[in-house]
């Protein structure tokens, strides 16, 4: 289907060109395609890779104002060129080329972007170091021509007129909701982003986002179609429901890579992609391998099986990733600039084990069996009931999974009213999201032995993220009501209506007493949770909250 990602390679897949092969080698190679080099047409600098790719690069902002594939133009939609972020405007922008490589550089205040072309491939090498806030956000976006790849991919705009929240979330006249927010998709979970249509695949290769924020759960833009064309996006840095500072340095190389419509090659994809022929490139910030390390742990104990494992490394200055086997828990996080990091662990996206390591240049720092105690793992609590499980995700809640890709509206949505029976598919039953002014005092049913109705109890509930301050205060059987908990550190910006529930994941603990159970085993107990927060607006902009588990502990 067009717009789909991970796509078995193409016949003709496009790899690193010949003189790449030679690892390590200076850039002073003499085998050329038949036409590679740059000239310069008084506005821009043309770049002819000598394979079927030609792109051109204004000499005033560094705008990419062309990109020809097989003598057809692709950029441009709106009269706009592609660029970080809206354009950077005035720039100094100048070319060279060494042996089979050509690049591009440009300069904008304490910005600096590169454009790198390969002699015999279809693929624009892109770099971006920003040191400062001088540039508020950081992405850059292909701006591709109306017309070029039709498609109405769950993350796509296109055919929906109606702006229904900001002027980004619209609705179609059949009920479906469209935003460009709306990827399904976290960093970790894709490697490439484009289209495919009519023997042609334009992509877009992320970076290793070592030096974005918000970790491998992040979701943000990928790609979207309007009515004026479509774009492609690598966000290195996005503020919406973020959870960490903004890094700053050089992020890359990221890849806008044509095909003949398959997949790019996995050569380019993070983490399989070595770029010695840039070592000497003169790129600021730039660190080869040689001047990276890796992080390997052999085992990790303690693990539920029935969850994927995620390692990360985090500290001020860079993040990386890696999934653990799910056999043994083993894994390996290359390409890791030195340094001090926090390592965590997550089962799902919930962490349960956090320990500190460091990194040297050319080195591998080795980890034993880390051996997660049962204790930093909420599931292993034993429960009278618990709805949901302990992963960090909405996963299994009602609406959990339209949620990534569509707005709370959405016809799709089963109603996000409804009482809950534990016991009779509760999880299914009760909604991945709670708001003040939608759903909230929903109302959950239990019942209770004679010996449990004796005891105090204590009630869990896990939550992923929150806007505007909201969340849970309990009620029991009308006989005994929480206080108002504090509000858990969230993101400030929308998160639940823009396909995002991943914040800052907290749990709220409430004892409630004994005398606050019905004695009779027959008769069900009541159990209203009520959204609560003097801010937020109305409807589904009124105080909400992302569920992750509730669990009553025996």
């Amino acid at each position: 289907m067009p717009g789909s990602v991970n796509r078995p390679v193409g016949r003709r897949a496009f790899v690193l060109g010949a003189t790449a092969a030679a690892a390590g080698t200076a850039l002073t190679g003499t085998a050329h395609a038949a036409g590679f080099g740059w000239s310069d047409d008084g506005s821009n600098y043309v770049v002819d890779t000598g394979a079927q790719l030609v792109f051109k690069v204004s000499k005033s902002t560094g705008d990419l104002t062309s990109l020809v594939y097989r003598g057809t133009e692709y950029q441009g939609y709106g009269g706009m060129n592609s660029h970080i972020e809206s354009g950077l405007g005035a720039s100094t922008v100048s070319i060279r080329q060494s042996g089979s490589t050509i690049l591009v550089s440009v300069t904008h205040g304490t910005l600096r972007h590169y454009y790198a072309a390969r002699s015999g491939e279809n693929n624009v090498y892109l770099w971006t170091n920003k040191a400062d806030t001088s540039v508020s956000a950081t992405r850059y976006i292909v701006r591709v021509k109306k017309g070029a790849f039709l498609n109405d991919e769950p993350d796509s705009y296109t055919y929906a007129p109606t702006a229904i929240e900001a002027s980004d979330v619209f609705r179609k006249s059949d009920g479906q909701t469209r935003s460009k927010h709306y990827s399904k998709r976290r960093v970790m979970d894709y490697d490439h982003i484009g289209w495919s249509a009519g023997g042609v695949g334009l992509w877009m290769v992320r970076s290793n986002h070592e030096k974005a924020s918000g970790g491998p759960f992040y979701r943000s833009l990928l790609r979207h179609q309007s009515a004026d064309g479509g774009g492609l996006y690598e966000i290195l840095y996005y503020g919406q429901n973020q959870t960490e500072d903004q890094r700053f340095g050089l992020q890359g190389p990221y890849v806008i890579a044509f095909t003949d419509g398959g997949a790019p090659s996995s050569a380019l994809f993070p983490g399989t992609l070595t770029t010695p022929w840039a070592d000497s490139l003169g790129i600021a910030g730039y660190v080869p391998a040689s001047g990276r390390g890796k992080v390997a742990g052999v085992r990790i104990s303690g693990r539920n099986t029935a969850h994927p494992y995620t390692v990360g490394l985090a500290n001020a200055a860079a993040q990386y990733w890696g999934s653990a086997r799910a056999s043994d828990g083993f894994f390996s996080v290359p390409g890791v600039l030195p340094g001090t990091y926090a390592l965590t662990v997550y089962k799902g996206e919930l962490a349960v084990y956090t320990t500190s390591v460091s990194v040297s240049a050319g080195g591998t720092t080795t980890l034993n069996t880390i051996a997660i105690p049962s204790s930093n793992d909420p599931s292993n609590a034993s429960a009278i009931w618990r709805i949901g499980d302990w992963n960090g995700t909405p996963a299994g809640f009602k609406n959990a999974d339209l949620m990534t890709y569509a707005h709370p509206s959405d016809v799709r949505a089963a109603s996000w009213t409804g009482n809950v029976v534990v016991g009779d598919g509760e999880t299914a039953a009760f909604p991945c999201y709670l708001w003040k002014d939608v759903n909230s005092g929903i109302l959950v049913y239990f019942r209770l032995t004679a010996a449990q109705a004796a005891a105090a109890h204590t009630l869990r509930i896990g939550v992923t993220t929150a806007y505007a301050n909201g969340r849970p205060q309990v009620t029991v059987n009308d006989a005994w009501t929480s206080a108002i908990p504090s509000p858990p550190t969230q993101p400030n910006t929308r998160s639940l209506t823009n396909g995002s529930y991943r914040g800052n994941n907290h749990t709220f603990t409430y004892n409630v007493p004994a005398s606050a159970w019905k004695t009779d085993p027959s008769q069900y107990n009541v159990l209203r949770i009520d959204v609560v927060s003097g801010s937020g607006t109305t409807g589904f902009l009124s105080a909400g909250t992302a569920i992750d588990a509730i669990d009553l502990l025996a």
